[in-house]
């Protein structure tokens, strides 16, 4: 098993790595958010990329997210976890929360979600668009931790970089969404693409502003995130161990048989 970290704000962090080194990865579209770091956690290979580059400066729609899991690929990653902060689009997910989502809903326009733009189509299947095999892990190891988190739960996935008005906020609870975020998608469309298995952590930083009286700013999010950093990076650390001794006997791996036209 190799596996793959995908860090949104806040949680890249190179020193999770022993032997750490920085390579540049050429792909066929164009250069991953930054270089990409490899190296090991307790003699498991691991790989980062940071979402947004190291510094913050990519929106989420300029992300190029088919470089970066193009690259995961390329280094023979296996496993994709991909912390990320999200809003709450209902009371009982709670700021603090970590959600191993389930399902998305796409509100995106403009990014591209699939590696297939020649003379040959591929239908991938994305009913339940994240690894179940990587969720049960997460959830046995956050509750090992005593953390609060929710094994399921749909993601609305928006254009960004602004947040929501308070109707659109509204309409995401009536459409049946739990959390709200900016980058899922095209990302676990095409990790499935590339047949490697995917699951987010996503961190609730906020309440979004369908609740009363609650506003969404940058500083109420960074500082949400800040006070779970270090429970994110320590079950980052305790799941990668456990899905090294995984069989691996989810569908992700098999995910383009059927697909190709």
């Amino acid at each position: 098993m190799k596996i793959g970290i995908i860090g949104g704000s806040g949680v890249y962090d190179p020193n999770l790595l022993q032997e750490s080194k920085q390579i540049k990865i050429h792909t066929p579209f164009g250069p991953t958010s930054d270089l990409v770091t490899t190296g090991k956690i307790e003699g498991i290979e691991v790989v980062i990329i940071p979402r947004h580059g190291s510094k913050h400066t990519i929106n989420p729609t300029n992300v190029n997210y088919r470089a970066n899991i193009w690259a995961m690929k390329e280094l023979k990653v296996t496993h994709i976890l991909a912390p990320s902060a999200v809003g709450s689009l209902r009371e009982e997910y709670k700021p603090g929360d970590l959600v191993f989502t389930s399902q998305f809903i796409d509100r995106t326009t403009k990014r591209k979600s699939t590696f297939y733009e020649g003379n040959q189509v591929v239908h991938i299947g994305t009913a339940d668009p994240t690894c179940p095999e990587i969720r049960d892990l997460l959830a046995i190891e956050a509750e090992k931790l005593g953390f609060s988190f929710h094994k399921e739960g749909t993601c609305v996935t928006i254009e960004g970089p602004r947040f929501s008005t308070r109707a659109e906020s509204k309409a995401f609870q009536m459409w049946g969404g739990d959390i709200i975020g900016m980058t899922m998608v095209p990302e676990c469309v095409l990790a499935r693409e590339a047949e490697i298995c995917y699951s987010t952590i996503a961190m609730v930083t906020d309440y979004d502003v369908w609740k009363e009286g609650e506003e969404v700013s940058n500083e109420k999010v960074l500082k949400t995130m800040s006070e779970n950093l270090e429970n994110v990076k320590k079950l980052l650390i305790i799941t990668i161990k456990a899905i090294a001794k995984l069989n691996r006997n989810c569908s992700c791996k098999n995910a383009l048989q059927g697909a190709l036209m």
